[in-house]
């Protein structure tokens, strides 16, 4: 029996990455295998007012508040329909140096894949009006692509303040617009 040494050039087990795939609308997204804290079942889910469509509404998860995220009505498609298959990926994401724990709805978990680095094309450059900073690249899946997701950019708490600031200066609008109304009215009614 001869040993073999192993030649330290050759591909190391640290050289694998490993990423949970699912299914939104017909196509097959990736994200990392470490950013995934579970899979649960599609349950109820409350919906909060004044959230952008995309947040279908927050889950109690073992007594914890849990926004859930729609990626199809984020990626500007046909809001998710809730199937047999349908759950939700739990994952952790780094926002402002703080983590915090959201699920995304998926039509149904594939597998957990294992890529090298270079088994990772590019994410396409389509001009400079689209912003693709949320993938991290993209991998063969026969004839198509999965989208490798980054989870600290798609599922970015920024965009939520951004909404709350932008919707702040419209909400004092609007009662602004309201009050005046309201003293139209009173005025009308006193004139009758």
């Amino acid at each position: 029996m001869q040993i073999r040494k192993e030649d330290p050039n050759q591909l190391k087990e640290q050289d694998v990455f490993q990423y949970l795939t699912f299914l939104i609308g017909g196509e097959e997204y990736a994200v990392s295998l470490l950013k995934v804290k579970e899979i649960i079942e599609c349950d109820v889910m409350t919906k909060v007012p004044k959230m952008p469509e995309w947040v279908r509404g927050v889950i109690n998860l073992r007594g914890n508040v849990v926004p859930v995220v729609d990626l199809s009505v984020k990626f500007r498609q046909a809001p998710s329909e809730i199937g047999k298959l349908t759950c939700i990926v739990i994952t952790e994401v780094e926002c402002g140096g703080e983590s915090a724990v959201m699920g995304i709805m998926a039509d149904a978990v594939s597998q957990v894949i294992d890529l090298k680095p270079e088994e990772l094309e590019p994410a396409p450059t389509f001009g400079t009006r689209l912003k693709v900073d949320y993938l991290l690249g993209m991998a063969r899946s026969g004839k198509k692509f999965c989208l490798i997701l980054d989870t600290d950019k798609v599922l970015s708490t920024d965009e939520l303040l951004e909404l709350a600031d932008a919707s702040e200066p419209a909400l004092e609008e609007s009662e602004e617009s309201a009050q005046q109304d309201n003293s139209n009215v009173a005025v009308s009614a006193g004139e009758a």
